[in-house]
């Protein structure tokens, strides 16, 4: 499902990585990242798509609203679990999205 985002100037957090081959929780553990990152303010939406690489976009209003949710308690549980279990590598990119269009 595409994000219906707002007319920018917004943010993205583009979330890339290769996971292990780990399973134990991480299906769980995703979910509950979703449910709690659209409780959190200044969320937009979020698109993932995962094949051998893993890419989850998730929009913000501002960059405070970013680092709330990066410090978030469970979310700092969920992300070192993931350095120690679930991805064998990640990067994290933050953009600023000045423009953008479809249908």
């Amino acid at each position: 499902m595409i994000a219906k985002t707002p007319a920018p100037p917004y943010y993205a957090v583009i979330f890339t990585s290769i996971r292990t081959e780990e399973n134990e929780g991480y299906e769980s553990t995703a979910e509950r990242m979703l449910e709690l990152a659209a409780e959190q303010p200044g969320f937009l939406g979020v698109e993932s798509a995962r094949n051998e690489t893993g890419i989850t976009v998730s929009y913000w209003q501002s960059l405070e609203a970013i680092r709330h949710w990066k410090a978030h308690a469970e979310h700092r549980i969920a992300q070192q679990m993931g350095r120690e279990k679930w991805y064998r590598s990640y990067k994290t990119r933050i953009c600023l999205v000045e423009r953008d269009y479809g249908i």
